[in-house]
């Protein structure tokens, strides 16, 4: 059994009190359930090969007007898609979407660490995490400011902004590097989809 507070860091004030009862069990009551039907399965029923293509890159360095260029040319071509782009999943994202149904998945988040982009290509099958290096300079990327958020972080508005307080680790040895300083979204798109599907 534990108790809590929580004060008000203005004030010092006490808002609320509680107390825990039991932990959490759900972990310990949750197992796998085998299911007939695969990725392998539901992939050839759409005719082509499950793929999470991973777009990384600073804030303004492109990804999402990439990433929806080439989700719009594979719908073209009937593929079967879903783009999750850094902003509209913070909206509430929709659990079922998982990465078990043969679909091409686009991402396009900032995910400014190794490690955490080497997690998710971990619980993927080999090949089939095809990490997008959005190589924009971070001076590009600030003189574009689509969302004013550099602006922001130089006045001290927004903390801990990646790029500016905020460390990238920019990828080593991505799958597929994009200078948009030397291509159009455009171009880009079809650059990654050739690799893609090449």
């Amino acid at each position: 059994m534990g108790g809590f507070i929580l004060i008000d860091k203005l004030t010092n004030a006490t808002v609320a009190a509680g107390m825990l009862h039991f932990s959490l069990r759900r972990a310990q009551n949750v197992h796998w359930q085998a299911t007939d039907i695969d990725r392998d399965m539901r992939a050839g029923l759409k005719n082509q090969r499950p793929a999470l293509l991973w777009f990384t890159g600073l804030s303004g360095s492109g990804k999402s007007t990439i990433a929806n260029l080439v989700e719009k040319k594979l719908h073209r071509m009937n593929r079967h898609s879903f783009l999750l782009d850094g902003d509209n999943v913070r909206h509430g994202l929709n659990r079922d979407l998982g990465f078990t149904a043969g679909l091409i998945v686009i991402t396009a988040f900032i995910s400014p660490f190794r490690v955490e982009r080497e997690m998710v290509r971990s619980m993927l099958p080999e090949g089939e995490f095809l990490e997008v290096f959005i190589d924009t300079p971070l001076a590009e990327a600030e003189r574009r400011d689509v969302k004013g958020l550099y602006k922001k972080a130089r006045a001290g508005q927004l903390k801990n902004f990646t790029g500016i307080d905020s460390p990238y680790e920019a990828p080593e040895t991505p799958e597929i590097r994009i200078d948009t300083t030397a291509m159009t979204p455009e171009e880009a798109a079809d650059l990654i989809i050739d690799r893609l599907l090449g």
